[in-house]
């Protein structure tokens, strides 16, 4: 008789699972820990499961995909409104830097927390537990 040898698979790490834990601040592994000590300081473990988050790399990607979301929304937006209504111009000088400003300090956190959920849950740069290559 032959012996089969099974070999145990690798828990696998759901994506959009780990980038929705991410996005809402919270430790991927878990979803219960705060993933950032300060306004965008990745904490180095997870203060409830102790999980290792120091790996991350999310380097110009948040930065890049909040231009990227709230510039298509604000122009659009702008354009919409200038087309319809034709504000005054000291309007528009009042309202667009407010909300690029109040949507850029929104979204970069929750972007870079999808970021590190994502890396995190495809065992980048050092979440697998093997250093990078």
């Amino acid at each position: 008789m032959i012996e089969q040898q099974t070999t145990p698979a690798p828990d696998n790490r759901d994506v959009a699972q780990s980038m929705l834990r991410g996005a809402r601040q919270l430790c991927p592994a878990c979803g219960q820990g705060a993933l950032f000590h300060k306004y965008l300081k990745v904490n180095d473990k997870c203060p409830s499961c102790a999980e290792e988050l120091r790996h991350h790399r999310a380097d110009d990607a948040p930065p890049y995909f909040t231009m990227l979301i709230t510039g298509h929304i604000v122009v659009g937006l702008l354009l919409a409104i200038e087309t319809a209504y034709a504000p005054p111009l000291w309007l528009h000088a009042v309202v667009w830097p407010a909300m690029i400003l109040a949507m850029s300090l929104w979204l970069l956190p929750r972007i870079k927390g999808a970021l590190v959920g994502a890396q995190w849950a495809l065992r980048m740069h050092g979440f697998s537990g093997k250093p990078d290559e």
